[in-house]
């Protein structure tokens, strides 16, 4: 049997964003390319089941940028072109797990995606992004990365379930 425990974390409130520490570093990165959005449906790991960008943790040593190329590389077999910083992102999760996400986009990639073990690649129009399909806070977020405007934010969630976020532009952001 397998017992669940649950931080102090049960409102947004209750986090100390200012002094907050992540668990994991990670890194999400989309294509964008002629009015469509390269994204994945993510088959392992956190979120599997759900439509996000390529992406995945940050090793020892790496950066964030680095790390955000070799996960495409990894679940899609394409390497990102023209890539930019987006946006910082810091989850909390309610059963103590905490993610620094660092957000990057790319002008084009070099290859064609290919399906993996870990991802099947979606090319979606930016008009028509699957949003019931993703995490709750990407509806908040993905205009800002759209437009092309840098942004911050964290989100605590219970499970799959966001109760509690500051996101927006930079420095518009309480705690971000």
């Amino acid at each position: 049997m397998t017992l669940f425990r649950e931080s102090v974390y049960r409102r947004f409130d209750d986090v100390d964003w200012e002094r907050w520490t992540p668990r994991e570093r990670a890194t999400l990165l989309f294509v964008l390319q002629n009015g469509y959005i390269l994204l994945i449906h993510k088959k392992r790991g956190i979120g599997a089941g759900k439509v996000n960008g390529p992406g995945g943790r940050i090793d020892d040593g790496e950066s964030p940028r680095a790390a955000a190329v070799r996960e495409v590389r990894e679940e899609l077999r394409v390497t990102p072109v023209g890539i930019q910083e987006a946006g910082v992102l810091r989850f909390q999760f309610t059963d103590g797990h905490s993610i620094l996400c660092h957000v990057f986009t790319a002008s084009g990639c070099d290859g064609e995606p290919v399906e993996t073990d870990e991802a099947t690649p979606l090319w979606m129009r930016t008009d028509a992004i699957p949003f019931d399909h993703m995490w709750e806070d990407d509806r908040i977020w993905m205009p800002l990365l759209l437009a092309g405007q840098r942004f911050s934010g964290c989100a605590l969630f219970h499970g799959e379930r966001m109760v509690g976020h500051a996101i927006g532009p930079v420095d518009a952001v309480r705690g971000g």
